[in-house]
């Protein structure tokens, strides 16, 4: 008998694991068909497009059980779960309007996981809101709809993410799983990622340094983009343009995407072009604007083993470098047109309002180029998968910044990353899910036709390891880890000399007359142990309650330990420390998650705990006098001491099933960073009690209005919205040498409205958006914007000091899938 049985397993068992397919409908809440829905396999990276009718097809599926991602624009996302072979048509129903607490994601977890069951924070934003919204980059766009989540801005085109009060090296971006590595040490150097091309956001806040090592202590924003969707053997694709009007910004991006049989290809190209923003106070701000060109390139395999992506982008960035000199008396703008001190700032010329108004990118300015490519793949081995991600990238960084000079940059670097990670996810062992991997970096950074020098030329070599158990006891997760990395820093002696041919300051070599040894020979490695415990419990079907403890690591990076030399973007000459230890930091979250089919809703609060925190102070002379260089540029030393900071975020969303075309979100954030440093509160008192770059206090409110869909109507997913961002005065503050300024409080609303166009047979044609941002034109300066403190004089004719944010932005986006 047993031998009957085994030849019938035998027999049957190759057509059991064989290539399943998978074919279903979506259908909206009353039974109507969801016209091009996109349904996927996430863990998988497969995915397909409905068509007109909601019908669907995911081809070649191994066997065993999945768990699915539908979602269409104007409905909630739903994870449903179904398990092949099965020979019934699958029928998906989805609610209006957007929800996002059920929704699967990949960041911050070791594998995928529904954000309310993570026990680490996570939020994520679609790229259905992403594409309701006229977002400056990659970044703004993440911090309109996530709280706890800010940016250090330099003009509307630079924004460095912040979470939870902490930023520049403490937060980790991603580029769909890959770490972006350029000299985001730099205050004035943005993201270098296509913003048209994101397809979802995901963000961790909280330490991240378990599954990524160094530099995720504060958190991690992984900027996805999207994968070829729609029924095999047709070519889809997107023509978007979009205008700005605060700016003039003009966009312009193109997209192809294609599949058949497993192969999957994209390509995306975008231009965008702005000139000086404006605002009620200062008018044109001199030397904001910029021009991008990006590029980005996929071909793929996906099959029942598993599959493989490569990826190929570039990004080329003229950027313009404000200098905030003005004329004393009449506030306008001038520009600097001779080598020399900013105390000759009353002989520069006024700016024309031809200037003001031009989109010729100045003399003063950056170009920013970035090159990427790497490879990601995912392998069925034996019983688990093997996930692997091997890359390169280049980052050319160049600041124009000689007047007399203009094709002659001052800061000119070259930073080549290789980035390589490998991660097993086992099979469940009697509710067991183990997952080992091991990531890192090896990076090499030079000078090339530089005559400002702020930081040594490196080699860096990075590798950690770490393993991760999740095992499920009823209505209880527990997800816990521990890691161990090590990096080692390194550069030779660097020795500088004036350049006769030039007259400027160039690299040389020791025996090179007149040289100076700038940067004496530094070899060290950092070593950190990270490790997180966690876990979520289901209270009933609605209420989930979480809590995680969570130790991170951050070595050093080589500006906080080897600056010596001015950054001329920022006007500031910038002093390290070789004794400098890690950063460690240990963080407790707690939260509260309800979800209903009417309300949704959370509470999260963290306090976080960091030892030797890295931060900048104004150095001084023996007579107590800044010190400064001749032309005015002021001198900063790194230093440690110990930090604290706590906070939290509340958010809500209401969408009542009995008005399904109406909701109300809104959400709020707190954080408050202490400095510990005894001997600076003993020398400063109060002026030292906070940390610097700290985000104000915030909340922000949407009402959407949603259009309901009426038969034979050729307009779908219109909707009207009208928006709230209240931010508090910002009183705690890094006050030590004047460094930040107490920042009024301000409301800013916008209002948008936007629908869609089908054809006669419901496939959508045109999607138009129209936007308004800060729509009273509100005088405002934000805390973390860095132009705030752009100011040459004490005092004002118009009692206003500093450059002003952005005013009112009025835009149009129109989007046309093919």
């Amino acid at each position: 008998m047993f031998g009957k049985f085994l030849l019938v397993f035998l027999l049957i068992c190759p057509f059991a694991l064989r290539a399943q397919s998978l074919r279903g409908q979506v259908l909206d809440a009353a039974g109507r068909p969801v016209p091009f829905a996109s349904v996927a396999v996430p863990v998988l990276s497969q995915g397909a497009t409905a068509d007109e009718n909601g019908r669907f097809t995911l081809p070649d599926l191994p066997a065993g059980p999945h768990k699915l991602r539908v979602s269409a624009v104007g409905y909630a996302t739903t994870t449903p779960a179904v398990t092949l072979p099965t020979d019934k048509l699958l029928t998906i129903r989805l609610a209006a309007e957007g929800k996002n607490l059920g929704e699967v994601v990949v960041t911050g977890v070791s594998r995928s996981t529904e954000i309310r069951r993570s026990p680490v924070p996570i939020a994520a934003i679609t790229g259905k809101e992403i594409r309701l919204n006229a977002n400056s980059n990659a970044i703004d766009a993440a911090v309109r709809g996530i709280p706890g989540l800010s940016a250090v801005t330099s003009g509307p085109n630079i924004s460095k993410p912040f979470i939870r009060g902490l930023g520049y090296n403490r937060v980790l971006t991603m580029f769909n799983g890959m770490r972006q590595e350029g000299q985001q040490w730099g205050d004035e150097h943005g993201i270098e990622v296509d913003g048209y091309g994101v397809d979802r956001i995901e963000v961790v806040k909280g330490p991240a340094s378990l599954l990524y090592g160094s530099d995720a202590v504060a958190g991690v924003v992984n900027l996805i983009p999207a994968l070829p969707s729609g029924p095999d053997g047709q070519l889809h694709g997107e023509a978007l343009a979009e205008y700005q009007g605060v700016n003039g910004m003009i966009g312009n991006s193109l997209a192809f995407n294609y599949q058949k049989n497993g192969f999957q290809t994209s390509v995306r190209g975008t231009h965008r072009l702005a000139r000086d923003y404006q605002n009620p106070v200062d008018g044109r701000v001199y030397n904001t604007g910029f021009e991008e060109t990006q590029f980005t390139g996929m071909v793929g395999l996906k099959k029942d083993w598993g599959g493989v992506h490569l990826w190929l982008t570039s990004y080329n960035n003229r950027q313009e470098i404000p200098d905030g000199s003005r004329d004393s008396l009449s506030r306008r703008f001038t520009r600097q047109v001779f080598e020399g001190s900013n105390d000759d700032i009353k002989n520069r010329p006024l700016v024309s309002d031809e200037e003001l108004k031009s989109y010729t990118i100045a003399d003063l300015r950056q170009r920013i180029r970035h090159y990427r490519a790497f490879a990601t793949s995912e392998v069925r081995l034996g019983t688990g998968e093997l996930h692997l991600l091997l890359g390169v990238q280049q980052n050319h960084r160049q600041e124009f910044n000689h007047p007399t000079a203009v094709d002659q940059p001052g800061l000119d670097l070259q930073l080549t990353t290789v980035n390589y990670q490998a991660r097993y996810l086992l099979a469940a062992v009697r509710g067991y899910e183990l997952t080992v991997g091991a990531n890192g970096m090896s990076q090499d950074n030079q000078h090339l036709n530089a005559t400002d020098f702020a930081i040594p030329p490196f080699r860096l070599f990075d590798l950690g390891g770490f393993g991760v158990l999740k095992k499920t006891f009823g209505a209880l997760e527990l997800t816990g880890g521990l890691r161990y990395d090590g990096r080692q820093v390194k550069w030779d002696d660097f020795y500088v000399a004036p350049n006769p041919g030039t007259g400027f300051t160039a690299g040389a070599g020791p025996t090179t007359p007149g040289a100076d040894l700038q940067y004496p020979s530094f070899r060290r490695t950092y070593t950190g142990l990270s490790a997180s415990l966690g876990g979520s419990y289901a209270v009933g079907p609605h209420l989930v309650l979480r809590a995680n403890v969570a130790r991170g690591y951050r070595a050093p990076n080589v500006p906080e330990i080897g600056s010596n030399g001015l950054d001329p973007g920022a006007h500031i000459i910038y002093l390290g420390n070789r004794d400098f230890n890690p950063e460690f930091n240990v963080q407790q979250d707690l939260g509260i998650l309800y979800k209903s089919p009417d309300v949704e809703g959370s509470v999260e609060v963290f306090y976080n705990h960091v030892e030797n925190f890295i931060y900048q102070a104004r150095q001084y002379d023996a007579q107590g006098q800044p010190l400064r260089d001749a032309v005015g540029n002021s001198t900063y030393q790194f230093q440690q001491a110990a930090a604290n900071l706590y906070g939290g975020e509340v958010a809500l969303n209401i969408h009542p099933t009995a008005l399904p075309w109406a909701s109300l979100r809104t959400g709020a954030a707190l954080v408050i960073g202490l400095n510990e440093n005894a001997a600076l509160r003993e020398r400063v008192g109060d002026a030292g009690r906070y940390l610097p770059l700290i985000p104000a206090p915030s909340a922000r409110t949407e009402l959407r209005l949603t259009a309901p869909e009426r038969a034979g109507s050729r307009l779908t997913n219109t909707y009207f919205r009208f928006t709230a961002d209240a931010t508090a005065t910002q009183n705690r503050f890094y006050a030590v040498d004047g460094a930040e300024a107490r920042t009024p409080g301000y409301v800013l609303c916008g209002t948008g409205v936007g629908t869609s166009f089908r054809t006669k047979t419901g496939r959508e044609a045109v999607q138009l958006v129209l936007q308004a941002d800060n729509l009273f034109d509100v005088a405002y300066q934000a805390h973390l914007n860095r132009l705030k403190y752009f100011e040459y004089y004490t005092a004002s004719p118009t009692g206003r000091l500093g450059i002003f944010s952005p005013g009112r932005n009025l835009s149009a986006k129109v989007v046309v899938p093919f």
